[in-house]
């Protein structure tokens, strides 16, 4: 096993003990909620007869069923009104810090937790979502968690969890012009598939991840639960604490030297053990999109759909599946592909650089006719930030709908879904069956910057050219 790990160190801090299953029961430091998996766990709280035994060590905000165009309550949208109005309730009730539409702090829960300096290295960090993972990028190890499980951390602060086995994912040397943090995870999880992580935690090491900014780190961690991976982080450093001072939750003062000392020493040992090390060259990763109905089904640009009786016997099958929804040919170009629908958003994709980045590529270009394009930011904060430099209208002038904060087209629990067999440039996370909203719509994910690029041509295109 694992030794000398920022994993290993952060999972002993916060032991509480063994149970009889074998299992740690795990102090959680920081739990995230949100509307759609809080009102059960607080329903099965009051059937019990439980408080919540540390809610100031929860924060909740809205998200996923929140409309990006009309947001006057109620919702027209009777199932998201009434989840709304359960939160709210919920938090009152229980003293919870909420984040509500208009407080300036609402946002994608993955988004404003970091953007706050809620999420610090070391933390243990729970949310009732799947991209929990995204927390990682600070150190720290964050898990997506289920409904009883929401409850569990609710009632006791603590989840039972088996330790998991650490993976060490190296990339070296620098990107290359218009590969960004997308690519890099996509490659990933192309090379290693959706189930080689599981049991693992991921560390990603080398030269390429310390170059990253943290929002670039975080775009890595958040897809770490694609590749199977139940968390994934990135030692904290100089990027992490420049990102982190004086955020409304950071220490301040001499209690902030304190912190980065202490940040500073759970970083993995020189002579730490891993159980498993993989290394890939960052020149190797061209821009990626996914052909398929899985992230791991993804390809670079200029190469073609994969011919079945090319992929090892395990991927078969799922590729056949693939093809027929997806209505692509094997050794066919994925570029040149018609698209219908683009979004740029989500916990993976809907940070301010996320938008600089889609910004300049859009500037001095149109989206295509017969292409609906559009931009959900993924915080209050993030479209403040991106309406005071202007970029909502570079986007506005290039075609694109400038919309409201929210998860929206990444899951479809919300307004805004494909129809039909629509085909999506998306900067989301997941491209399985009827992810966006329509059981025969079909997704390709991409950066950003891709996105756009793909917004423009009207059909998937390479970054590099426009």
């Amino acid at each position: 096993m694992s030794q000398g790990t920022l994993f290993d160190k952060v999972w002993d801090l916060h032991t509480v003990g063994t149970l009889p299953s074998g299992q740690t029961q795990l102090f959680i430091g920081l739990h995230l909620i949100h509307e759609v998996t809080s009102p059960q766990a607080f329903a099965m709280l009051r059937s019990r007869n439980l408080q919540v035994l540390f809610p100031e060590r929860t924060v909740a905000t809205v998200d996923h069923i929140v409309p990006t165009e009309n947001q006057a309550r109620p919702f027209v949208d009777v199932l998201a009104e009434e989840m709304m109005q359960a939160l709210e309730q919920n938090t009152k009730d229980y003293g919870i810090r909420f984040y509500n539409v208009g407080s300036g702090k609402q946002g994608i829960v993955h988004v404003i937790a970091p953007e706050q300096g809620l999420t610090q290295p070391g933390m243990t960090v729970a949310c009732g979502d799947s991209h929990t993972s995204t927390h990682g990028a600070f150190g720290a190890i964050a898990f997506g968690v289920g409904t009883s499980q929401v409850r569990d951390v609710l009632a006791s602060q603590t989840l039972a969890l088996t330790k998991l086995k650490v993976r060490k994912i190296e990339i070296n040397g620098q990107l290359s012009h218009g590969v960004f943090a997308k690519d890099v995870i996509l490659h990933i999880i192309r090379q290693l598939g959706v189930k080689g992580g599981v049991g693992y935690a991921y560390e990603f090491a080398g030269t390429t991840f310390e170059a990253m900014s943290m929002e670039e780190r975080m775009t890595v961690c958040n897809m770490s639960i694609e590749g199977g991976a139940r968390c994934g982080y990135i030692n904290p450093d100089e990027t992490t604490f420049s990102y982190l001072k004086d955020r409304d939750f950071a220490p301040q003062g001499e209690a902030w030297n304190q912190a980065v000392k202490w940040w500073q020493s759970i970083r993995s040992d020189d002579n730490a053990v891993y159980d498993d090390v993989v290394r890939f060259d960052a020149a190797e990763i061209e821009p990626t999109v996914t052909w398929g109905i899985t992230p791991g089904q993804g390809l670079g640009i200029s190469d073609p759909i994969p011919l079945a009786d090319d992929l090892p016997q395990d991927e078969r099958a799922i590729a056949k599946e693939a093809y027929r929804y997806m209505k692509l040919t094997p050794g066919k170009p994925i570029k040149g592909t018609k698209i219908d629908v683009c979004f740029i958003g989500s916990c993976t994709n809907g940070r301010i650089s996320d938008l600089r980045e889609a910004a300049k590529v859009a500037q001095g270009n149109h989206v295509a006719s017969g292409v609906k394009a559009f931009v959900v930011p993924g915080s209050e904060r993030v479209k403040q930030e991106a309406e005071a430099e202007g970029l909502n209208k570079i986007f506005e002038q290039a075609g694109f709908e400038w919309r409201e904060p929210g998860c929206s087209m990444c899951l479809a629990m919300n307004p805004d879904k494909l129809e039909g067999d629509q085909i999506s440039a998306s900067s989301s996370n997941r491209n399985f069956k009827g992810r966006q909203g329509s059981s025969t719509g079909r997704t390709l994910l991409m950066s950003p910057a891709m996105v756009v690029a793909a917004a423009i041509k009207g059909k998937v295109a390479d970054v590099r050219e426009i």
